[in-house]
Parts: structure tokens; C-alpha cells; sequence
């Protein structure tokens, strides 16, 4: 079963609100579901969710083990803004293949199917880790840190971000990362041969190039220092190789 949890946020601040906050444009949430994140002033990551709309409510989808320290930080942010969080009895239900008509197709990759919002339980029957790292959509607490910078672990290709909504918290750092000439680091989907679990530290010739995250059979997402991921790498007993692009 996924471990989601839905809230409500009500109040004629709202939009507002999460607009000054979020690393997405809270205006989209009228055309379908949101991805989005929550970062640090210094633009690391907090927690990312879905947004969307139900009954005329904004509501937030959000990793359950992630969502009292989410809450928490929202109502640092509240202060008197006119807005209210509350936990609502909601289940998220996802599919691939066709939309239903009361669901959102997921903004991350088309692979990754829907989600929608309903009030009965849901009894998962597709690997959706295995979805993930055969399309390089990192999971949030695993592949999603607090070390992470988004566009590491590209949120840009994910639609999590947006560039022309202005200013949000950490918006300055991302916006600096954004205009690099490249990124020296960050998520690639790499192929594994032998053991080696979710944390393991990759080396090549001796030297650390990054860490083993979440993995699906031979395939596996890893964070990388691109200009030492060279050639055959080292993760525990397994071998790991990555075609750069």
C-alpha cells in the first residue's frame, strides 16, 4: 500500500501562500497535478509533493513519512496568512494506462501512469520502484535527501520547477545552478552486477565517485560526480557502469 497522506488547505491566502514558497507555479494546479518541492533558504530539499485541486480545494499529496516535518515547516511559513492545514480521510489510487476520469496523469513522465484521490483504500499491483528507476524518477527519502539540490536530481526534466513564477524559498540558489555551463553532479541511472544495497558507496580507481540509491534488478539510480564516473565502478562487490550522455 502506498504511504501517502492527502491535506486540505483552505484559506483566501492560499494560493499566495504556497506561490511564495514552492519550487512550481501553484497557477497549474487549475490545469492538472502539480509536482513540486519545498527547499531550505540555501536550496536544498525538504520534502517534494503533488498539488491539486478537489472540490475547489488545494490539496497536497505527500510521502507520509515526510509530511508532519512538511506541515511543521508550512506553518513556520504561515505566520497570519488566512490559510489552514488539515489532514483529509483521502487515499491515493494509481494506475498506468488510461486517466480515469476523476484522476490527474502524473507531470514527472508519462510512464508513471496517474493518481487519484478517493475514499477507499488502495492495494498496490504494479513495481512502481522498478517504473522509477527505468525512468530515472528519484523516490522521495531515498534517491530525495536533504543533501539533494532539485536540479541534481532533475526536476527540470521531472516539471517540478519552474523559472518565470519568481521568487520562492531557494529560489536564488537553483536559479544560480540553472545558468551553470552544466552540472558537475548528480542522478544517472546506472547498471549494477552483483550485490549491493541502496546507500553503498561507488569508488573508481580507489577514489569516491558517488552513492548506490534505489535499485531495480540490474538497473539502479545512483548520484554521481560525473568527471570521475568513468569506465567500470565499484559499489561493494558489484560492478557498476553508467553510459554518460
Amino acid at each position: 500500500m502506498t504511504q501517502r497522506r492527502i491535506f486540505c488547505l483552505t484559506g483566501k491566502d492560499t494560493r499566495d501562500f504556497l506561490q511564495g514558497l514552492i519550487t512550481n507555479d501553484i497557477a497549474k494546479v487549475d490545469n492538472g497535478l502539480v509536482y513540486t518541492a519545498l527547499l531550505t533558504p540555501q536550496g536544498k530539499y525538504i520534502a517534494d509533493f503533488f498539488v491539486f485541486l478537489s472540490g475547489g480545494d488545494i490539496h497536497l499529496d505527500a510521502d507520509a513519512d515526510q509530511a508532519d516535518a512538511l506541515v511543521q515547516r508550512l506553518s513556520m511559513y504561515k505566520l497570519r496568512a488566512d490559510v489552514s492545514i488539515q489532514e483529509v480521510p483521502l487515499h491515493l489510487h494509481r494506475g498506468t494506462g488510461d486517466t480515469p476520469e476523476d484522476g490527474f496523469a502524473d507531470p514527472r513522465h508519462s510512464a508513471m501512469g496517474w493518481r487519484a484521490y478517493r475514499d477507499t483504500e488502495w492495494r498496490e499491483d504494479t513495481d512502481w520502484t522498478a517504473l522509477q528507476v527505468s525512468h530515472l524518477v528519484p523516490q522521495s527519502g531515498v534517491d530525495l535527501t536533504p543533501d539533494t539540490f532539485i536540479l541534481e536530481a532533475g526536476f527540470e526534466r521531472l516539471n517540478g520547477v519552474d523559472f518565470k513564477k519568481g521568487c520562492y524559498v531557494g529560489q536564488e540558489v537553483t536559479a544560480r545552478m540553472k545558468h551553470k555551463t552544466e552540472l558537475r553532479k548528480g542522478l544517472a541511472q546506472v547498471t549494477v552486477t552483483g550485490d549491493a544495497p541502496s546507500g553503498t558507496q561507488i569508488t573508481a580507481n580507489g577514489k569516491s565517485v558517488g552513492t548506490l540509491l534505489s535499485r531495480a534488478g540490474d538497473l539502479a539510480i545512483a548520484y554521481l560526480r560525473f568527471d570521475r564516473a568513468k569506465g567500470p565502478m565499484q559499489a561493494g562487490n558489484a560492478t557498476v557502469t553508467w553510459d554518460a550522455p
